[in-house]
């Protein structure tokens, strides 16, 4: 078995409201969510107005396809443009 875990630092400019911080991180996990079948949530600074953390974790059974796709879920969030990637991290796990 392959994990795959993976965290995003967004920066949201321009964002004033919890209200409009909830929409942006909600439409990231959720496409994350739906594009990948992937688990994934709001880890940190959740009281921060213009910065958020999304972590998300993949199984499967071979390194190459979820090293690919965890490249694919940082691309995608970049292509999305609600916010700016301002870190991002990536981890494989063999068990």
């Amino acid at each position: 078995m392959v994990i795959g875990i993976g965290s995003i630092v967004l920066r949201i400019p321009g964002n004033c409201s919890l209200k409009g911080k909830r929409k942006i991180v909600k439409s990231v996990v959720g496409k994350i969510r739906n594009t990948f079948n992937a688990s994934a949530a709001e880890i940190a600074d959740n009281d921060v107005l213009q910065r958020a953390e999304i972590g998300f974790a993949l199984v499967g059974n071979d390194r190459r396809y979820i090293n690919s796709k965890l490249d694919k879920v940082f691309n995608m969030v970049d292509d999305m443009h609600v916010a700016e990637i301002i870190d991002s991290k990536a981890e494989i796990i063999s068990l």
